[in-house]
């Protein structure tokens, strides 16, 4: 009976040869199936065996060889996302008991501590001694925290892999795509679909603007793509959104708000659209596909593989996709007694359904009551003419806080303002449209103080907008 395959390498071997499947990177594509007798770390694999080795490139494309060819090899991987300033790393080092560093750029010398193996990995050339994988290799991701040193969890390739189903994602010609980095959980969860189902993927290039890695996503004709919903807002301001033809769409990371889930609903009518519920710590927990914001009240307490309960209005999952744990020294447990994380997010019910209000710890305090800056956005992004928006607080001498709002309007809507002879008084129009939707949808404590309409919003590297927690 052949062994089940417990490492990236042993599927490949397992899959067979697919020399139609590549990885695309900006400037070049990679048949995967080279590292079964080739090697992108110069002939150095038999030096990282056994070892836990911090892997910090430039280039996904760097990264994504790297762990094909480190899983089952060494005894712990820590993958290091591209926003993780360098004044971090001699922590993560420490911290991660890091003994060797796979690169692809000369870090100062300073980063790692004396006798920990630096290893550069580049193009792949053959290799001539491979040695076995027998290690059940640790998967350590780091969070993207706003400040501080980020948490390392720590996950195994069969808890990233658990939601998986092989026979479905197994498509023949698929061509996978995320707007994702796969340093990161949602990101890497592609990237490990591409790999054990045979599929080619496209990755972003570092700092690629939109418009260039839409352009390569349309070229390579992706059939299978990811993002956030601010992702997802940014591509369909874009020329190029109706140029892409996904069969498969999903959206994950933030909340999928119902305005969203129209758009691209109505820009891509023939594809398969869903949005997920997922966490670094509690994997993916489960996907809606009917088209509608929240989740089914009858989710809640269903008993399988994954289990989620609700308690004090916060989100909790239990499942075989969970982290085992927080690396030894962090200061929280990952897992309650009975097994489950408790995610933070908050949610309503309202009717038979969940409804997401936000997260627990970005809560706006306006007078002793509580806003979530999502559940505004989620109204305000009714509006026909916006794109999206962003909710934080405003310091207020007499409430403590004020509720304060961004918006970026759609390209017409936009464009109707530059051209008006009175900017403002357009402009201004706009806001009030708004403001009477808020009004009339929420309490008053929630409703904006202020409404400023700008030219966009900035989108963190893990693709969320980027928000000020107090």
């Amino acid at each position: 009976m052949p062994q089940e395959p417990n490492s990236l390498r042993d599927h490949l071997i397992r899959a067979g040869a697919c020399p139609e499947r590549l990885l695309w990177s900006a400037t070049k594509g990679v048949c995967p199936d080279e590292l079964l007798d080739g090697t992108s770390l110069g002939g150095r694999l038999g030096e990282l065996a056994g070892r836990s080795i911090l892997i910090t490139t430039r280039e996904q494309l760097a990264t994504a060889l790297a762990l094909i060819e480190l899983d089952g090899i060494a005894r712990r991987l820590v993958i290091c996302p591209p926003d993780i300033p360098l004044a971090h790393l001699p922590a993560v080092i420490a911290r991660g008991g890091v003994d060797a560093i796979v690169s692809d750029y000369d870090l100062p010398e300073e980063v790692s501590a004396e006798g920990v193996l630096r290893v550069q990995c580049g193009s792949i050339t053959p290799a001539h001694d491979v040695p076995p994988g027998h290690h059940s290799t640790e998967w350590l991701l780091l969070t993207s925290g706003t400040s501080g040193a980020p948490k390392m969890i720590v996950h195994s390739l069969g808890s990233l892999t658990a939601s998986l189903e092989i026979s479905q994602i197994q498509k023949e010609g698929a061509v996978w795509g995320t707007f994702y980095d796969i340093r990161r959980y949602g990101g890497l969860q592609i990237f490990l679909r591409a790999i054990l189902g045979k599929g080619s993927m496209v990755l972003s290039g570092t700092a690629e603007p939109v418009s260039e890695h839409l352009g390569r996503l349309i070229l390579h004709c992706v059939t299978h793509l990811s993002g956030t919903p601010s992702h997802w807002r940014r591509v369909l301001m874009s020329p190029l959104a109706h140029c892409l033809s996904p069969r498969w769409i999903r959206l994950s990371g933030e909340i999928a708000d119902q305005p969203i889930l129209n758009a691209v609903r109505a820009t891509y009518p023939k594809s398969t659209i869903g949005h997920v519920f997922a966490s670094t710590e509690a994997g993916v927990a489960f996907g809606v596909d009917d088209f509608l914001a929240g989740f089914p009240e009858n989710l809640a307490g269903r008993h399988g593989d994954v289990e989620i309960r609700i308690v004090n209005d916060s989100l909790q999952i239990r499942s075989n996709r969970t982290a085992s744990r927080y690396l030894d020294g962090e200061s929280s447990r990952l897992v309650d007694e009975d097994g489950f994380v408790d995610t933070g997010d908050i949610v309503e019910l309202r009717g038979n359904r969940y409804y997401f209000l936000g997260r627990r710890n970005g809560v706006i305090n306006v007078g002793g009551l509580k806003v979530y800056p999502e559940e505004i956005e989620a109204v305000i992004n009714r509006h026909p003419a916006v794109q999206m928006s962003l909710v934080q607080a405003r310091r207020n001498p007499m409430t403590g806080s004020l509720v304060s709002a961004d918006v970026v309007l759609k390209p017409a809507a936009a464009a109707e303002v530059a051209e008006a002879e009175d900017t403002n008084g357009r402009s201004a129009n706009f806001r009030n449209e708004i403001l009477e939707i808020c009004r009339h949808s929420l309490p008053p404590h929630k409703v904006p103080a202020t409404i400023r309409c700008v030219p966009a919003l900035r989108v963190a590297t893990a693709g969320k907008l980027a928000r000020q927690h107090a």
